[in-house]
């Protein structure tokens, strides 16, 4: 009894041929569509004021009149100018995705991003900062627009600096986790031009 061959052996051949380079093709490819998607995901969510559906924390009222008297508008957290949401970065290599702040980045006044992500993310503090008449005199500037009645005013002091968690990278990516199995795969499947 011999072998029968059915079927459109040539289009098995042509489908076979190179299949190896054309499917770390369409990994590499998926692995940066899912890079850009989770950075849409954390920056839509500082956006939104709510990275992976957990609403963050709102400013102060004294930060809110720091940023006014400092010429800043906006009530969001996380943006005063941008500096943090524009720099949530995307950096293939080989058979990895990097998705975050790059150390090496600068927000407008030079200050590194990376850090102040990292203040954000976590909270920071507190710190106890000796005051400057200049200080003080924006303190009490800052107390006043924010509708607090500074006491006080005479001889040194210190002001308590306490900065509270607020998670924006953490909870987009947990958000992010669910289904990513289902859609890397789908699109491999995309990429190798196989229907799905």
């Amino acid at each position: 009894m011999g072998v029968v061959r059915t079927g459109d052996w040539a289009l098995a051949r042509r489908l076979l041929a190179g299949g190896g380079a054309r499917l770390k093709g369409a990994v590499a490819t998926a692995l940066r569509q899912e890079g850009q998607a989770l950075r849409k995901e954390v920056v839509d969510g500082i956006t939104s004021q709510a990275p992976g559906g957990h609403p963050i924390k709102p400013l102060a009222a004294t930060t809110l009149a720091a940023r006014q008297l400092k010429g800043f508008g906006g009530s969001k957290a996380l943006i005063q100018r941008g500096d943090l949401r524009n720099s949530i970065t995307v950096v293939a290599d080989a058979d990895e995705v990097f998705v975050g702040i790059l150390r090496k980045s600068r927000g407008k006044g030079g200050s590194s991003v990376a850090n102040v992500a990292e203040i954000h993310e976590f909270g920071a503090g507190p710190f106890v900062v000796p005051m400057t008449p200049k200080m003080r005199r924006f303190l009490f500037a800052m107390l006043r627009k924010a509708g607090v009645e500074p006491s006080g005013g005479g001889g040194k002091g210190a002001v308590v600096i306490q900065i509270p968690p607020r998670p924006f990278l953490r909870p987009a990516f947990e958000a992010f986790k669910k289904g990513v199995q289902k859609r890397f795969l789908g699109r491999i499947a995309r990429a190798m031009g196989w229907r799905v």
